[in-house]
């Protein structure tokens, strides 16, 4: 079973960095996110005590995870999340060229095929998402760094705004092209930095990617290096 490590504890609330590629459901034989917390709870490798999920990540994005510790952390959680209080920032890595390297993404979301979504002209209800890029020099032509932050909530959008960009996340069979993204060892899409102000406690947690060939070679690393803080791309 898989470990997963633990950026932040508190009396009230966990940040875990979810591995990629681990679902919050089980999934056949492979045990999902609380399954693996709740061994490592038997194992003592974490506190004792009940633990509640306030948001999800895809199967397939990796970094920072938030979960509460009581129910009333839970809600209160919940609703900062709901009511976009919570700052979150991603990275991904794209190898075609964008249609714009920095600025806004604005659509209105609708599902596509094979459970898929797609960005319309629209912004009746927006998805909305800030970014900025780096070129990546190396082996790769074109590679980028995509530092992204949602306005918005809602699913898949990060991933569809970077098919809407021209740009889809690599190793991402869904939104990009599935023979491309069997040569990857992961999809890079990254939950980078996350904060919010909950009651008397105050998150700001910064998780820089371990997972993956791409993410941990020199030349991203060295890019990585130059950002001060994710969050400082913004003010």
């Amino acid at each position: 079973m898989r470990h997963i490590p633990v950026l932040y504890s508190s009396e009230r609330i966990l940040v875990i960095d979810k591995p990629a590629g681990l679902a919050f459901h089980q999934r056949a034989e492979e045990a999902g996110i609380m399954q693996v917390l709740r061994e490592q709870q038997r194992q003592e490798a974490l506190p004792e005590g009940e633990l509640f999920p306030v948001h999800r990540l895809d199967a397939i994005t990796s970094g920072v995870l938030v979960l509460a510790r009581d129910r009333e952390m839970a809600s209160l959680l919940g609703e900062a999340f709901a009511q976009r209080q919570v700052d979150k920032v991603y990275l991904a890595l794209a190898s075609r060229r964008p249609s714009k390297k920095q600025g806004w993404i604005k659509g209105d979301m609708e599902r596509s095929r094979r459970g898929t979504w797609k960005l319309k002209r629209s912004a009746e209800q927006p998805a909305i998402t800030r970014f900025v890029s780096y070129a990546i020099p190396g082996d790769i032509p074109g590679l980028r760094l995509f530092v992204l932050k949602p306005e918005t909530g809602k699913t898949h959008q990060l991933r569809v705004a970077m098919k809407s960009l021209g740009s889809p996340v690599l190793g991402d069979a869904l939104y990009g092209a599935s023979d491309h993204a069997a040569t990857f060892d992961r999809t890079y899409l990254h939950a980078c930095a996350l904060r919010c102000s909950v009651g008397e406690e105050t998150l700001e947690v910064v998780c820089w990617p371990t997972e993956g060939h791409l993410f941990g070679s020199a030349p991203v690393q060295q890019v990585f290096e130059t950002i001060e803080s994710p969050f400082s791309l913004w003010g």
